[in-house]
């Protein structure tokens, strides 16, 4: 018999502040992060609060993680009730919470299989493997290659690092892993330029996040899948930081009226923890055959039952369309209340991700948001990206854009 350990309460978050939190971090931690200024320790809904008190409004989400807020009820009671049961096993038994997401996803997509993992990266990593080997399998030999998009993003280990190609995220990590090259983000004529007798896919984001929510055309994407289907290529859509919502559908592939041959999906898909996916069509996923891929942690017991949670409720609240109602509004008031400011060019927005860019200054702008109560964050150069909860409410739209625009007359005042 196993001994009752005693109760034990952790010390409150609270009892340190934010600046000490940050000198306690600077003791132990990397650096990659650079210089921060908050310490969030409680969230509820779309605000969080931190070690000092202070409330925000969070339109940055964890970078389109937290799609129905923080402590989303149905989320937070399949975590607490996993968590008393089993939370982790292996693949190498069957995980029946696991299962019904994997039925959930094939059932409202276009895909067959699901393969899961811990994060973005791991599903681009899935997605290039099983692309790759397809083609081994279809006696595809060469040098096989993925063509992927300027100005992408699609996970930070060296091959997906390398599927982006060169820029400020792959300096200092060279040599980067061949196999891939690039054409520019919707423009079909250099696409069509770039496929030779290696290449066996194409990878692209339908939205560029990280690069500062540029949307691809829809004849771009119909033709991205006429010259796979023309040249029997893999079409795969990195929908991690666009999809299960975000662009204003369950998946953003559902706005271009075509179907891909592998997605990957990740960030929000956990509820708030770790996980990613890999969806294809079953003579893709017949590539992977026992022994050539898997994961210790993925898809385990605890993530899975915060998925099927998460992926439930937006299937059945039909998220997508109520968020892209609620970009438009919040696009409208943007535009109406920005438009006189000298630094402001312009909004891109799908659904309900968006950027407002500046030209000059967004690191400021930011400051000055986060001072008044407003998360979010700048890419892809002066780009200020917002990403709000798929249900967020008119009232705080409202409020946020009072910070926004608050926060240009004080950067930009005459």
């Amino acid at each position: 018999m196993h001994k009752a350990l005693p109760t034990r309460t952790l010390p409150p978050l609270e009892q340190w502040s934010s600046n000490e939190w940050r000198d306690r971090y600077d003791s132990v931690m990397t650096p990659q992060y650079g210089e921060r200024r908050i310490a969030l320790v409680r969230g509820e809904g779309s605000r969080v609060w931190d070690a000092d008190g202070r409330e925000y409004l969070d339109f940055l989400t964890g970078i389109s993680v937290n799609n129905l807020g923080h402590c989303h009820p149905k989320i937070t009671a399949a975590i607490r009730e996993q968590a008393g049961t089993i939370c982790h096993t292996t693949n190498l038994y069957y995980i029946p919470r696991q299962i019904q997401l994997a039925e959930l996803l094939v059932r409202n997509s276009f895909a067959d299989c699901a393969f899961f993992c811990n994060s973005g990266a791991e599903a681009n990593e899935a997605a290039i493997k099983i692309t790759r080997r397809h083609a081994a399998l279809n006696h595809r030999t060469g040098n096989p290659e993925i063509i992927s998009m300027t100005g992408s993003f699609h996970g930070r280990t060296i091959a997906t690092l390398s599927a982006a190609g060169p820029g400020k995220h792959t300096q200092g990590f060279e040599p980067l892993v061949k196999g891939f090259t690039r054409a520019a983000f919707n423009d079909l004529d250099q696409v069509r330029k770039q496929v030779n007798s290696n290449t066996i896919g194409i990878i692209i984001e339908p939205v560029q996040g990280e690069g500062g929510i540029h949307v691809a055309k829809r004849d771009f994407i119909k033709g991205l899948r006429q010259i796979c289907d023309e040249c029997q290529l893999i079409l795969i859509f990195d929908e991690i930081q666009c999809g299960l919502g975000r662009a204003g559908a369950l998946f953003a592939y559902e706005t271009y009226g075509i179907e891909p041959d592998v997605m990957t999906l990740a960030k929000s898909l956990g509820g708030g923890l770790a996980m990613g996916s890999m969806l294809c069509r079953k003579h893709i996923a017949t590539a992977f055959t026992p022994g050539t891929h898997g994961t210790t942690l993925g898809g385990n017991h605890i993530t899975a039952a915060a998925a099927l949670a998460y992926v439930s409720e937006l299937v059945e609240g039909d998220w997508g369309p109520k968020a892209a109602l609620q970009g438009a509004k919040f696009e409208g008031l943007l535009t109406e209340r920005l438009s006189g400011f000298k630094s402001f060019t312009e909004i891109r927005r799908r659904g309900l991700m968006m950027a407002v860019e500046l030209e000059e200054k967004a690191g400021e702008v930011l400051l000055e948001c986060e001072l008044n109560g407003l998360l979010v964050n700048v890419t892809g150069g002066e780009n200020i990206r917002i990403l709000p909860p798929l249900n967020v409410t008119d009232e705080e739209i409202n409020h946020a854009v009072d910070i926004l625009e608050g926060a240009l007359k004080s950067v930009f005042a005459p």
